[in-house]
């Protein structure tokens, strides 16, 4: 990051697709192309993970830190390859356009996925699939068995499992594991399948000039096979359920704070070890992205634990996070430049210097800009940095034109307005916005993709702290056009990022 550059953020289930969710085929290369004509050099995704359908399917919540997304597999690349038949591809129900309807498309994707394992396993020996098992062991053996466990038992929690499997008793599960060994297999499968799909995909956006920016959720769900499989890193009861959950205090948009509800880690233990899973967290996401960006990196600095069963974040109160013991252990095998740290919220004066002494970029939103004042509010962007990434708005925000119409205050309005030196629309705000962060001293800047089109807050991705109607936002056939790419192109030319 070095050059001046940009890029767009889009998540992968919200391209086009006809199989009801986005996935890693066809419609992922012709945004990869749409970027390249575009100009763009990045593309920004969020996480990879398999969501745990209760949460229900927030890519922050997922099964697993190290697995992929088996819902993301397209099946025209299993066509292409022999282990789909056209007229498995081409009988699909009718499925939503411009949203994900979950249960519907993962239901009939499932279907797919079991018909193309059946015809992998009567096929001959694949040595790139030993080689996939034999690289992934560390975590892979876990995470299968735990997924064919969660199926065995209904999907109940793995607490709620039988004691002697729930604590990992090495013969109860050698036991099981002859019962499950298909399960287990089909697991495997998948995520080969998933792998291979998404390195193929970065590959050819490598190729043509761009590169991944993905996303690191500092935490992980407690239904996940990593809690599993490593309890002793978490704080937990003696029944491996949490003592302690995450969460965020109250602040100006919430005034009982956010209650996120995921363990704790035990960091104490940890430091033990050399932090070592985390090690492996970080080294297995940089094998599958260019950048990473560390979701709540305030949280290495300083975390806010809740006591299990309170229903509001009000009652927590500040853990002393890792801090530079953990990043000093990363960036002795990674190098810095390979991170984005998501400095935003509860920002302190020890979060300052852990990203300065790592030399870290941190985020810039234009959408917290035009408040307060102008002289000490570092997302204005006459205070931006020139080693920052500059967003008009994250997955998180509004989209700009929603931000403008449904949140934003009269006063802030007109501090835009005289910002740019003239009257502000809807209409318009995108573009201005865009321009803002193009123009901007930062080396990167990101633009949401809904930003790009100029979406109103329908298109909005995630609303923090609401359950219902997030994640599901997606791309119409044929919305992104080759008009949209010279006129990105060319703004992009203007600000010297192409």
């Amino acid at each position: 990051m070095e050059k001046r550059s940009s890029g767009v953020l889009l998540h992968i289930t919200s391209l086009p697709s006809p199989y009801g969710i986005g996935d890693f085929g066809p419609e992922a290369y012709r945004f990869a192309d749409f970027l390249g004509r575009a100009k763009q050099r990045y593309w920004q995704i969020l996480p990879l993970s398999p969501p745990e359908p209760c949460s229900p399917y927030s890519p922050y919540n997922g099964l697993s830190a190290f697995a992929v997304n088996i819902s993301l597999i397209s099946p025209d690349e299993l066509y292409r390859q022999g282990l789909l038949s056209k007229k498995e591809i081409q009988d699909r129900p009718k499925l939503p356009v411009g949203r994900v309807e979950y249960r519907s498309a993962v239901s009939y994707k499932m279907k797919l996925l079991d018909s193309a394992f059946e015809r992998f396993r009567a096929g001959p020996a694949n040595a790139d699939y030993a080689r996939f098992c034999s690289k992934n062991t560390s975590w892979l053996d876990d995470f299968v068995m735990f997924v064919a466990l969660r199926t065995h038992f209904g999907g109940r929690s793995w607490c709620e499992w039988p004691t002697q499997l729930r604590d990992r008793n090495r013969r109860a599960l050698k036991s099981i594991t002859a019962q499950l060994s298909t399960a287990m297999e089909r697991e495997r499968f998948l995520q080969y399948v998933s792998s291979k799909q998404w390195l193929s995909l970065k590959r050819y956006c490598n190729q043509h000039g761009i590169r991944i920016i993905g996303d690191i959720p500092i935490y992980v769900s407690h239904d996940s096979s990593d809690v599993w499989a490593h309890p002793e890193i978490f704080k937990l009861t003696h029944t491996k359920r949490p003592r302690v959950v995450s969460g965020v205090p109250p602040d100006c948009f919430s005034r009982t704070g956010q209650l996120w509800g995921h363990p704790i880690y035990d960091w104490r233990i940890l430091r033990k070890t050399g932090y070592s899973w985390w090690v492996e967290r970080i080294r297995h996401n940089l094998s599958l992205l260019d950048i990473v960006r560390l979701d709540h990196f305030t949280g290495f600095a300083a975390y806010w634990q809740v006591p299990a069963g309170h229903k509001t974040a009000r009652r927590g109160r500040w853990i002393k996070g890792p801090g530079h013991d953990l990043f000093e252990t990363l960036f002795e095998q990674f190098s810095s430049k390979r991170f984005i740290a998501e400095d935003l919220g509860h920002t302190t004066r020890s979060v300052t210097a852990l990203v300065e002494r790592f030399q870290l970029r941190g985020m810039k939103l234009l959408q917290l800009g035009f408040d307060g004042d102008a002289i000490t509010n570092t997302h204005c962007p006459h205070n931006h940095a020139k080693h920052c990434v500059a967003y008009t708005g994250t997955h998180d925000n509004n989209t700009t034109r929603g931000w403008f119409e449904k949140e934003l205050k009269p006063r802030q309005k007109k501090k835009l307005s005289d910002y740019l030196g003239r009257k502000v629309s809807a209409k318009q705000v995108h573009s201005d916005l865009m321009r803002l962060a193009m123009s901007s001293v930062c080396d990167l800047c990101i633009i949401p993709v809904q930003d790009v089109l100029g979406l109103g807050e329908r298109a909005r991705m995630n609303r923090p702290g609401t359950i219902e109607g997030n994640w599901s936002w997606r791309l119409k056939p044929g919305q992104i056009s080759v008009s949209v790419a010279k006129e990105f192109a060319k703004l992009t030319e203007v600000y010297g990022r192409a």
